[in-house]
């Protein structure tokens, strides 16, 4: 190329700096081949109808084709131009993707696809401004000077490549289009309050990441539109947001390269961006692109700042509303005369000058640097000779990098390609199949997504080198049928990330002006318009927090409305409710159940709090905007009805009945019994010694009526010792003392238990029955068998440790004596080398029992039938126990001296001042003449004679070996057994 001067270059004067243009013959130049069609630039802001024209004038010719700067854009206008000549008459070709009918007579086309060596009556390329991109421009240059439609160019783009193209191209003429819209600055808006179908522009992943999901959790949802989405992901986000079903597009600058939208509004949330060498800020004209997307037609469009941006330059504004931008100072140009035979000299030509400041040499392209780092690979240049074998390795160096990976890996990626194709000539099918089989899954998130995408693009644009392949065409299939199904699962997995479909639909419906469709369904979920936003919980609602967007206020209404004839209902339910309907929890909260079959607990509907007394509670209905005036106050008093008359009558039942009065009772049997009551069921002896001493036999038989048992420590109700009255008692109490809930009881059955007696209250523990005694709490049932043991076998105020005592109480031995000196008991005697013969199993361990299970029993009838067996043979002789401690006994009236026992004797047995009770034997509850059989029968002439005492052995056998001990223990209480 011979580039002549004249002058110098005036943005205001072209003429003054004219090129001369002198073809050679006989060599490649980058020229541009002189026919006699038209040439035409049509130049103007966005929003012109630049690409609407030139695609109306292709298709008034017999051919043509057009370049778009973007594979969106080819595919976009592919499609609309297939409505209108057929299938069959269009073709398109981009780097990943090549549909040529046989006959086409229209190429639609990226700008480094278009068939160059083609020949077309009609020519066209969009953004022809892009020359001036520092990675892309020589591209567009070359098309610039060297492609031309037969009977008609045109070029679109913006006003600043005017000059540039009115001295590069002679003969060029010009037209110059008015934007359609007014394009007004609005200036800094919070991302939270951006106006509806609003696109958020960003120039980094996160950040358009970050911004969508703000939008999603304040706005309902929003689409995303990134560079890097395949055609067919970004048109179903596209589509989402065309169609309405979200009002908020978070893009990068993809979307200034000519994506009609029905924007209103264009946000930036940045102004500056990495361009693939550094971070730079955007010049005027960039921001006038990206701006310039909102406005439609004849819609005027609003453009401004949000997030970290607080504003933008007044020069800046002004040059965008009024289109006034700086013409560009040069473009980007590569040789296209490549010298092929060797590879030095290719690389030299590829570094060939323009020799004009007007085009200037752009950034090593992606294939520029393959090439030169296989041109340094050991091997390669003595391997590569010949122009083919050359023309191969620079064709091979021009897989694009969809990846965008490191260049050293998509350099290594292409020298693979290459060597196999130098090798063979063709792509192994095995090695391509491990490749792209890999690729083939669609889980993961978003960024693995778009990873796969980026790297079945890259094989896509192999398999289109259809000579690489032996068989091109079943693999395009597939490299394109995983690109969808990884497109499909992208668009999937953006719009669950960032779009609530819920609030979008809801928002939708409350635009249209009409009522919104409720309703609650029978798990309690309530739906607006078909989606869920929220739970009735009993009377309460409690909304999803995500529900409704922006449109909270108008969405909770409708689901307010539609609760009404619900409430209704449930409350009916309610005051018609069965006792077994409600539950009292440890935590003091009331459930209800409304199916009264369900033996689940239910919905929190109350709460427990403290009443006018200890035993009488009051309850708080849970708060509910929905449940007001006479209504809350019927449910509170159905559910104070429950507790009090049923609840805690049912479970404290034995206490309850101390409340009644009974004239035919003396003061002091209704002094204990009221002090019985007040202690919740227990109080110590003490405290009612003197109303003990002045009892009559009928006054001991009215209490035993009660259920009252007078014991040497403690009179209480034995009753109250199961689990679910150990349980209300503790509730009762620290509802009483203003204590937090739930309390601490021991567990279910537990005897005794080690506690921290500095940390504890023990008259808590003593008011549920769990006296504190050697730092253990133990059952008061159990506590009273243990003291009277102790006074039964008590000798001359002394008595022995026995080992069964240690068992009742669950603890070892050592434990057992810190109870019994805790109550007072002084240790006398210890002879740990004394003996005593036992056919029974060892001492208590120091430790409490491990948990008894059903393999522990059955493990245990085992070894018994084991040691029993053994026994028989003489094998196994008797197990010696320790002899433990004596004591002596504490101090007062509990050890005064006695007479001997002379059961008797009634009156110095009711006497007796440890108890209530005869020795030998413990007093059963419930048996009405309980302590007055007589021991002797009469016999002939009234004489008495001894009661024949019959002895009575149940057993059972297993029937199977499977049985466990459990199902002999039921076929003893069946009657099965001997």
């Amino acid at each position: 190329m011979h580039i002549a001067r004249e002058g110098a270059f005036s943005a205001d004067n072209p003429e003054k700096y004219r090129i001369s243009i002198e073809i050679m013959t006989g060599t490649r130049t980058n020229t541009a081949v002189r026919t006699p069609g038209r040439v035409l630039a049509v130049l103007g802001p966005t929003n012109t109808g630049k690409t609407y024209t030139a695609i109306e004038r292709m298709l008034t010719h017999h051919s043509g084709v057009i370049g778009f700067p973007l594979r969106l854009l080819a595919r976009e206008n592919y499609d609309r131009i297939v409505e209108r000549k057929g299938v069959h008459a269009v073709a398109l070709v981009t780097g990943e993707e090549k549909i040529v009918p046989p006959h086409a007579r229209y190429y639609v086309c990226t700008v480094e696809s278009m068939p160059v060596d083609q020949k077309f009556d009609f020519l066209a390329v969009d953004e022809i401004q892009l020359c001036g991109d520092p990675e892309r421009g020589f591209i567009f240059t070359d098309r610039l000077l060297r492609s031309r439609g037969i009977v008609e160019t045109m070029f679109m783009g913006a006003e600043t490549i005017r000059p540039l193209m009115q001295a590069l191209i002679p003969n060029i003429e010009f037209e110059s289009r008015a934007r359609l819209s007014q394009l007004t600055y609005r200036g800094y808006k919070k991302l939270t309050r951006l106006p509806k179908r609003t696109a958020v522009v960003a120039f980094s992943v996160d950040d358009v990441y970050a911004n969508a999901d703000l939008i999603r959790r304040h706005r309902g949802g929003t689409a995303v539109v990134l560079g890097a989405l395949s055609p067919r992901t970004r048109n179903k986000q596209v589509d989402m947001y065309q169609s309405g079903e979200v009002d908020f597009l978070v893009a990068t600058d993809a979307i200034g390269m000519g994506l009609n939208m029905d924007i209103h509004h264009v946000a930036l949330a940045a102004t500056r961006k990495f361009d693939g060498a550094h971070i730079r800020s955007l010049d005027k004209a960039e921001i006038a692109q990206i701006a310039g997307r909102a406005g439609r037609h004849v819609r005027d469009g609003t453009f401004g700042v949000t997030g970290p941006v607080p504003g933008l330059d007044p020069d800046m504004v002004e040059a965008i509303e009024h289109h006034i931008f700086d013409p560009l100072p040069f473009i980007y140009w590569r040789n296209a005369d490549l010298d092929f035979s060797t590879i030095p000299n290719l690389l030299r030509s590829l570094e060939v000058g323009s020799g004009s400041s007007l085009l200037q040499r752009g950034r090593p392209a992606d294939d520029y640097a393959a090439l030169a780092h296989l041109a340094q690979r050991e091997g390669i240049l003595q391997a590569v000779q010949g122009s083919e074998m050359i023309q191969l390795l620079w064709e091979v160096c021009q897989i694009p990098d969809f990846r965008k990976t490191l260049s050293e890996s998509h350099q290594a990626f292409v020298e693979q390609v290459f060597l196999h194709l130098k090798g063979r000539g063709t792509l192994p099918e095995d090695w391509v199949e491990t490749h792209i089989s890999r690729l083939d899954r669609v889980d993961g998130e978003v960024d693995s997504l778009m990873a796969r995408i980026a790297h079945i693009r890259t094989w896509t644009y192999i398999t289109h080198k259809s000579e690489w392949l032996q068989k091109a065409a079943p693999w395009q299939a597939r490299t394109l049928a995983i690109e969808d199904r990884l497109s499909d699962a992208l668009h999937d997995c953006l719009t669950q990330r960032f779009v609530d479909r819920r609030s979008a639909v809801l928002m939708r419906s409350l635009e249209s002006g009409g009522p919104l469709l409720a309703g609650v369904r029978g798990d309690g979920s309530v739906v607006v318009e078909g989606h869920e936003v929220g739970h009735l919980q009993a009377f309460r609602f409690i909304p999803d927090e995500a529900a409704g967007g922006s449109d909270r206020k108008a969405v909770m209404t409708a689901a307010r409305s539609a609760l009404k004839p619900e409430i209704e209902r449930r409350l009916k339910i309610m005051l018609n409710s069965v006792p077994k309907q409600f539950r009292l929890t440890d935590d003091g909260q009331i459930f209800w159940q409304k199916d009264a079959t369900n033996p689940l607990p239910g919905e929190a509907v109350a709460r427990v709090r403290k009443g006018a007394s200890l035993m009488k509670p009051d309850v708080d209905v849970i708060d509910s905007d929905l449940l007001q005036g006479q209504d809350k106050a019927a449910v509170t008093d159905h559910i104070r009805e429950w507790l009090h008359t049923h609840h805690i009558a049912t479970v404290l039942e034995p206490l309850k009945a101390l409340e009644a009065e009974d004239d035919k009772i003396t003061p002091a049997v209704r002094g204990i019994a009221w002090q019985v009551y007040e202690g919740l069921g227990i109080v110590p002896r003490a405290q009612v010694e003197e109303l003990i001493g002045t009892l009559t036999p009928e006054d001991r038989a009215a209490l035993r009526a009660r259920k009252i048992r007078l014991g040497p420590v403690l009179v209480f109700l034995p009753a109250l010792n199961k689990p679910a009255a150990v349980r209300l008692r503790a509730l009762l109490w620290s509802l009483w003392h203003d204590k937090s809930l739930p309390a601490d009881v021991p567990n279910d059955g537990m005897v005794s238990k080690i506690i921290d007696e500095a940390a504890i209250d023990p008259v808590y523990f003593r008011s549920i029955g769990y006296p504190v005694y050697g730092g253990r709490v133990i059952r008061v049932d159990m506590l009273d068998r243990l003291i009277s043991a102790i006074y039964d076998n008590a000798v001359k105020g002394e008595f022995q440790a026995k080992h069964e005592m240690a068992e009742w109480l669950g603890c070892s031995i050592p434990d057992l004596y810190k109870v019994l000196e805790s109550m007072g008991h002084k240790k006398v005697e210890d002879k740990p080398v004394a003996v005593e013969a036992s056919a029974e199993t060892p001492a208590v361990p120091d430790a409490p029992a491990a948990e008894v299970t059903a393999e522990s029993l059955i493990a245990e009838v085992k070894a018994d039938d084991a040691t029993e067996a053994k026994a028989e043979e003489g094998k196994v002789e008797a197990a010696a126990k320790p002899v433990l401690a004596t004591f002596r006994l504490k101090r007062g009236k509990a050890n005064e001296s006695r007479p001997p026992r002379r059961e008797h004797n009634r009156e110095h047995h009711e006497k007796r001042p440890h108890g209530d009770r005869k020795p030998g034997g413990e007093k059963k509850f419930g048996d009405k003449k309980h302590g007055d059989r007589k021991p002797f029968n009469k016999g002939k002439g009234g004489k008495p004679e001894p009661r024949e005492r019959k002895e009575y052995v149940i057993s059972a056998e297993a029937k199977t070996k499977a049985d466990s001990p459990f199902a002999i223990l039921q076929q003893l209480k069946s009657g099965d057994g001997k």
